[in-house]
C-alpha cells in the first residue's frame, strides 16, 4: 500500500535517524524479504558500513552506504520500517511479529521491517549510475516530487499508449511513486474518470493532471501520507499518517461527492478498479 507520500514520508524519518552511524549488527529472519541475494551475502555487505544518505526514487527508498553501494528497501503492500532509540533500555519495544530484519546501529538503536505480508525486501547493489542511484531505477519514470512532472512530460509519457488513465499513472514506468490510492485522488482533483483512454486525453486535461499530481502529492507528504483502516502504514516512529482524512473519493464508495453531491461509485476496466465521482468527473 505506502505509495510516493508514504515512503517519502518514511525516508525523511530515516535520513534524521541514520545519516551517519554504522551497522553495527544485522540479523535477517525473513527469507522471502531477501531475496536477490543470500543474506549472508545483504549482512555481510551492511556490517560495517556508514550512512552516507538516504534518498528515494518513486516507492524505493535508497540507503547510500560509505563504500559508494547502495541498500535499497522496497514497502511493498505491509512493509513498516520502525526505529527504537536504545534496543538495550528496559522500556524498549518487544520485536513484534513478522519482524524479518533487524539492524543494530553503533549507538544502540535499531531499524526494525516489519513485514505481513513478506512481500517488501532488503537488497544490495554496487551497480549504481551517474546519480549514485541504483542503475536499473532508470527505468522508472519521473518522479513527481524529485523530477517534476511538467504537462509536456506527462505528454511525452502518455503518448502513444491506449490505456485507461488509472493504469497509465500507476504504471511505474510511466510515473514512479502513484498507486491506487493517489491515482483515483488525481483523477478525482483533475476532473477526469480513471477509465477515460489515455489518447482522449485534450492538453487542457493534461495539463490539469499535471498540475493536480503535484499538488496532491506535496499535501499528502506534508501531512505524513495515508494510514487507511488496517493500519499497514506508519512512520519511522510507528506514527500514522493523517491524508486519508482529506480523500475525496478513495474509499468513500456509496458516500455523496464532496464536490457535487452525487454518490461515489467504483468503476471497473478489465481487471482493475477505481473510486469515481461519475458526476462530475468526465
Amino acid at each position: 500500500m505506502p505509495e510516493l507520500p508514504e515512503v517519502e514520508t518514511v525516508r525523511r524519518g530515516l535520513e534524521e535517524h541514520l545519516i551517519g552511524k554504522c551497522f553495527a549488527e544485522v540479523s535477517v529472519t525473513g527469507r522471502r524479504t531477501v531475496r536477490r541475494q543470500a543474506a549472508a551475502e545483504l549482512v555481510a555487505s551492511l556490517e560495517g558500513r556508514r550512512v552516507e544518505a538516504v534518498r528515494r526514487k518513486g516507492k524505493f527508498i535508497a540507503v547510500i552506504l560509505d563504500d559508494a553501494r547502495v541498500l535499497v528497501i522496497h514497502l511493498r503492500m505491509s512493509g513498516q520500517l520502525l526505529w527504537v532509540e536504545d534496543a538495550e533500555e528496559v522500556s524498549a519495544p518487544p520485536l513484534r511479529p513478522h519482524t524479518h530484519v533487524v539492524a543494530r546501529l553503533g549507538d544502540r538503536s535499531e531499524l526494525r521491517f516489519v513485514d505481513p505480508r513478506t512481500f517488501g525486501e532488503w537488497y544490495v547493489v554496487s551497480d549504481v549510475g551517474s546519480d549514485g542511484l541504483p542503475a536499473d531505477f532508470s527505468n522508472l519514470g519521473p518522479d513527481p516530487l524529485l523530477d517534476g512532472l511538467s504537462a509536456e512530460i506527462l505528454r511525452q509519457r502518455l503518448a502513444g499508449r491506449r490505456v485507461p488513465l488509472k493504469a497509465a499513472l500507476t504504471d511505474q514506468r510511466v510515473v514512479a511513486g502513484i498507486g491506487s490510492i493517489y491515482a483515483d485522488e488525481i483523477c478525482f482533483a483533475s476532473r477526469i474518470r480513471p477509465d477515460r483512454q489515455t489518447h482522449s486525453l485534450t492538453p487542457v486535461e493534461i495539463g490539469r493532471l499535471s498540475r493536480s499530481t503535484k499538488r496532491l502529492l506535496h499535501s499528502a507528504v506534508a501531512l505524513g501520507g495515508s494510514s487507511l483502516r488496517d493500519m499497514s502504514y506508519r512512520d519511522v516512529m510507528g506514527d500514522a499518517g493523517s491524508y486519508q482524512l482529506h480523500h475525496k473519493v478513495y474509499d468513500r464508495l456509496g458516500q455523496r461527492c464532496l464536490r457535487c453531491g452525487t454518490i461515489v461509485s467504483r468503476v471497473r476496466f478489465g481487471a482493475r478498479v477505481a473510486y469515481c465521482c461519475e458526476g462530475c468527473q468526465h
